[in-house]
């Protein structure tokens, strides 16, 4: 039996990338979301090519699918927070009428994730007056998503000013736990700091939305002496579903489990969809979650 507090969702960027809108073109909504209810899947986050609300939720009632949530790229630090509330109350009302729980957030000024360089030695760095702007920001941008009913939940990512550990700490330690939650990304810490469970146990009193992703160790290594950039290494396969990689997901669902989480685990990995067919991997993921996680929650009970 599944925790009945955790919901288990799919991310769409196996099936279509927003950053490379040409990567899975042919993938149309209607299959994506049909591929999830093969796979097993309970919902799935909004990509950049889901309809308005109206056409969306009746695809999503057709098979009984929620969302969970949806990106923002916010970019408090440079064009200031009027500019990004405006745009932040805009998502928030489209999550608010598809009936999402989280809004994601990034900030994106200085990030390099979209650009020609080595995403492993490039990392923006914020300076300290910057950090203020940024951290009052997101208070005021998770105290309008309540408003919403919703959860503002900050999603750590390559590439961005706020990466490593170090990066999250001072982004948790200035902003209210109230308003401000951590998306926990397994496969993004994996990749910057070598170590995906210290960030777990560290602040998992302020996850509130997980993003199980696994890495190919040998691509890393790869990527990481050839200096490649974000994008092609996920295109390198940098990225992959728990069940396929180097990551073991039994302790940090154990830990979410055993600390009372509740809301959405979704599995997401950037993969080329004409190389990692979506579906196929899909269910790689589902059987993973079947057979390593939930069997050994049960074998616990026992």
């Amino acid at each position: 039996m599944e925790n009945q507090g955790i919901f288990w969702g799919i991310a769409p960027i196996g099936w279509r990338n927003d950053d490379l809108p040409e990567i899975g073109a042919e993938n149309t909504l209607q299959h994506l979301l049909s591929d999830i209810v093969v796979a097993g899947f309970e919902g799935t986050e909004v990509g950049g090519f889901f309809p308005e609300p109206e056409v969306l939720n009746k695809e999503l009632a057709l098979r009984n699918l929620k969302i969970a949530g949806k990106w923002f790229s916010s970019y408090i630090i440079r064009n200031g927070l009027s500019s990004v509330v405006a745009a932040f109350r805009i998502h928030c009302q489209y999550l608010q009428e598809v009936h999402a729980d989280v809004a994601v957030v990034s900030e994106q000024t200085y990030s390099v994730q979209g650009e020609d360089t080595n995403i492993f030695l490039n990392k923006p760095a914020f300076t300290d007056q910057e950090w203020n702007v940024l951290c009052e920001g997101l208070n005021i941008l998770g105290e309008i998503a309540t408003t919403y009913g919703l959860r503002l939940a900050y999603h750590h990512h390559m590439g961005t000013g706020v990466q490593t550990l170090a990066d999250i700490d001072r982004l948790l330690e200035h902003t209210d736990p109230h308003f401000v939650h951590l998306l926990y990304d397994s496969g993004h810490i994996f990749v910057s700091d070598g170590d995906y469970l210290t960030l777990l146990h560290k602040h998992i009193d302020r996850i509130k939305h997980v993003h199980f992703k696994d890495v190919r160790k040998d691509t890393l290594q790869e990527c990481k002496e050839r200096g490649k950039s974000f994008q092609q290494s996920f295109l390198h396969g940098l990225f992959t579903v728990p069940g396929d990689g180097c990551i073991d997901f039994t302790e940090p669902y154990q830990t979410l489990v055993e600390h009372g989480y509740q809301g959405w685990i979704v599995i997401e990995a950037e993969q080329d969809p004409s190389i990692a067919h979506p579906l196929e991997y899909a269910l790689i993921s589902r059987k993973y979650i079947d057979e390593k996680l939930l069997f050994k929650k049960e074998e616990k009970m026992v």
